[in-house]
């Protein structure tokens, strides 16, 4: 039976008795009634059309380009291509619960507004530190590729400054203050920028399809599967968990070497829970946030698969090993020189929309915990454009001193871990939510529960496990921090807790 939200209400005070408030939970029409705030209001421009631009924007990116080329050639071979249908798989599971998390509470904040209806306060916060992991530091990675790209297309070495030792990335530094400006000014305006990037994105890899069927043999694509080879890359804390547990002992190649490629190429997919985070800003939210998920989910899992059997097919995944192989490698090894400029063309296009994206997911989960209180509620104000001015200006400061002076290395993979987790308290919370408020209108239903969730879940705890030690070690280090600062400060100002907004 449904719960009347006053007697929910006194659950949840009763249970904040017990816990000491850390379950206190954050009733859907709450948050609805949020939105509604003068000072914090954002607006509503975004259409399904908007939404799916923004997902293929973000999820189409440095994976098609580079990603695709080092995965087959360090990792999985050919079959890197099924690599990204088991990514897409669990993607595709989740999406579902995405979907209907988020017609039913069209709120920004995406998995950390999901959580705090379900899960209580401080599994929100987790989240909610979790997917400041996902969106900065991705888009901190992805605007440092970027300017690596800038350099190829200016014929010179990447736009780099050094100072002594001190090493200054302009390029990246650039890409975010424009993008900066951009949301400040609103996302309509954003998504039609991407809008035009996508645009050229798409054409460059229809022409990179076309032109490399040209090259194709169906050869290169024997044995399909690698055998597994003995690697140093893959031992030590380097090796994946699963590896680790089996003693397998590397994952190069082989079967183990599939499913590390299936965990590693879900970076490539990184993004598309972005579109959920626009809700409160998206017209008919409950029709139109699932068509903008699935129509860029289905999309981008199209041209992966595409593109990477093209690739694949042109040369033997041997020629493509080696950290700096990308996509216009296997063109240039048949002397399509012309084809690097066009491919670093077309990765620019995606890399932009992949940042500005990201950027966006970042803010607006900042913007829905500055608004419950667990940062400064002064974040949350929103300027005469109906943008959360101050939270991007920070942001951007953030991401700019990390792309112009981090150097990052292998922590790409945090971003995964990052998401993986976040997918799987979406999982469960739509679980939890049909149990305690069947009463809540959907815009989209989850078919086949519990059966997609717990598939959801199973599939996206596999894909972490397939993440090496070291990846899992870091992760756990974040976490430590995120929970210092709540116990700091969040749990003290939390408007559930204080009532105080």
């Amino acid at each position: 039976m449904a719960i009347p939200e006053p007697e929910q209400q006194a659950a949840d005070t009763a249970s904040a008795g017990r816990w000491g408030g850390l379950l206190r939970t954050k009733s859907v029409e709450q948050s609805i009634r949020d939105t509604d705030e003068p000072d914090a209001k954002l607006r509503r421009d975004l259409t399904a059309w908007d939404l799916t631009v923004f997902g293929v924007a973000v999820v189409v990116g440095a994976g098609i380009f580079t990603l695709t080329a080092r995965t087959a050639g360090n990792v999985a071979g050919p079959s890197v291509s099924l690599a990204f249908v088991f990514a897409a798989i669990a993607c595709g599971l989740t999406a579902l619960c995405y979907a209907e998390f988020a017609s039913t509470v069209p709120v920004a904040g995406s998995a950390y507004t999901f959580s705090y209806a379900t899960f209580g306060e401080f599994a929100a916060w987790i989240i909610g530190w979790d997917l400041i992991l996902e969106f900065a530091l991705a888009a901190s990675v992805v605007a440092k590729g970027w300017s690596q790209y800038l350099g190829e297309v200016m014929g010179s070495r990447p736009p780099i400054v050094h100072f002594g030792s001190v090493s200054f990335d302009w390029g990246a530094v650039l890409l975010i203050a424009v993008l900066g400006v951009l949301l400040v000014i609103g996302t309509k305006v954003s998504s039609r920028v991407s809008a035009v990037a996508v645009a050229i994105k798409l054409a460059v890899i229809a022409l990179v399809v076309v032109v490399g069927l040209t090259y194709f043999k169906a050869s290169n694509l024997k044995p399909f599967i690698p055998p597994s080879v003995p690697s140093d890359a893959g031992s030590g804390v380097h090796q994946s968990l699963f590896s680790w547990l089996t003693g397998a002992g590397n994952s190069t190649f082989g079967w183990y070497g599939l499913l590390a490629a299936a965990s590693l190429v879900f970076f490539a997919f990184i993004g598309f829970d972005v579109v959920a985070t626009t809700a409160e800003e998206t017209r008919n939210p409950q029709r139109n946030v699932p068509r903008g998920i699935f129509g860029s989910l289905l999309i981008v899992t199209v041209l992966y698969v595409v593109v990477s059997l093209v690739l694949t097919g042109m040369v033997p995944y041997t020629d493509l090993a080696g950290k700096d192989a990308t996509l216009a490698t296997a063109f240039a090894l048949h002397g399509a020189t012309w084809a690097k400029n066009i491919i670093s063309i077309g990765a620019l296009a995606g890399l932009t929309t992949v940042v500005m994206v990201m950027f966006l997911g970042q803010t607006r989960v900042l913007f829905a915990m500055s608004r419950d209180g667990l940062l400064p509620r002064s974040l949350a104000q929103t300027g005469r454009r109906n943008t959360p001015v101050r939270i991007t200006v920070i942001v951007g400061v953030v991401c700019a001193v990390l792309a112009g002076f981090v150097e990052f290395g292998t922590l790409e993979e945090m971003v995964n871990i990052g998401t993986l987790f976040a997918f799987v308290l979406v999982s469960i919370g739509v679980l939890i939510l049909r149990r305690t408020r069947p009463d809540l209108p959907r815009g989209f239903r989850v078919p086949l529960v519990p059966v997609v969730p717990v598939l959801g879940v199973l599939a996206c705890l596999w894909l972490m496990l397939n993440l090496s030690v070291e990846t899992w070690l870091r992760f756990l280090i974040w976490m430590v921090i995120g929970l210092a600062l709540y116990f700091a400060y969040g749990v003290r100002h939390s408007v559930l807790r204080t009532g105080v907004k």
